[in-house]
């Protein structure tokens, strides 16, 4: 089947592209608005930018239901900042809870059972049971379309790593098996890292022929 996505529903789109493009990492995000009440959220469409700044995206998407903005979005514009915390294999439920969609000022750490931890440099509280935040603040937001489907891109600079002695090897190194991480795969499917499969990449000097 060849299809053009223009000729597709937005539901349509996203159900392929989602159910393609897997298993994708979750970045549960938390922020204030301006008044300090909390907000968490998981997002699926997170990833790694880079690491000189250390930088991370994710990508809040207008609400099919009603076309509203998510809370997520409004308050990293009305703040600059917001926390990345890594949601592990004891944590998906909370994690689960957390996606509810529920009026301003809602608080889903309450709701899911979670606590609260303060941050070392940026306002909103960090999810106290997971074992790495990234503490960062806004970069840049690139709005895509406004559009139920459409959604945002939100760049954040790292200013904080903290990372549970629990999980880590060495100085540098996550230890997996330690932290158990979650992916999201399509619908309200997930899964485990049970199966690694380890690879040398080849060694090839650049500028040589093949």
């Amino acid at each position: 089947m060849e299809i053009n996505p223009e000729t597709l529903t937005h539901q349509s789109v996203y159900k392929i592209l989602t159910g393609a493009i897997l298993p994708r990492p979750i970045g549960w995000i938390s922020t204030v608005d301006l008044g300090g009440r909390p907000n968490l959220a998981p997002f699926s469409f997170f990833n790694v930018v880079c690491s000189n700044p250390p930088t991370v995206l994710f990508c809040p998407l207008v609400r099919g239901i009603d076309g509203n903005k998510k809370d997520t979005l409004n308050n990293v514009r009305a703040t600059n900042e917001f926390v990345v915390n890594i949601v592990t294999e004891e944590l998906l439920q909370a994690m689960n809870a957390s996606s509810v969609e529920a009026l301003p000022g809602f608080n889903e750490f309450d709701f899911a059972g979670i606590t609260q931890q303060p941050s070392q440099r940026v306002r909103p509280p960090r999810v106290a049971e997971s074992p790495i935040h990234f503490e960062c603040k806004v970069r840049e937001i690139i709005d895509i379309n406004d559009a139920p489907g459409g959604g945002s891109i939100v760049i954040g600079t790292v200013l904080h790593i903290h990372a549970e002695d629990s999980v880590l090897l060495g100085e540098d190194k996550i230890n997996l098996m330690a932290l158990r991480p979650i992916g999201r795969l399509a619908g309200g499917a997930y899964s485990r890292v049970t199966d690694i499969i380890e690879l040398e990449r080849p060694k090839h000097k650049l500028g040589e022929k093949s």
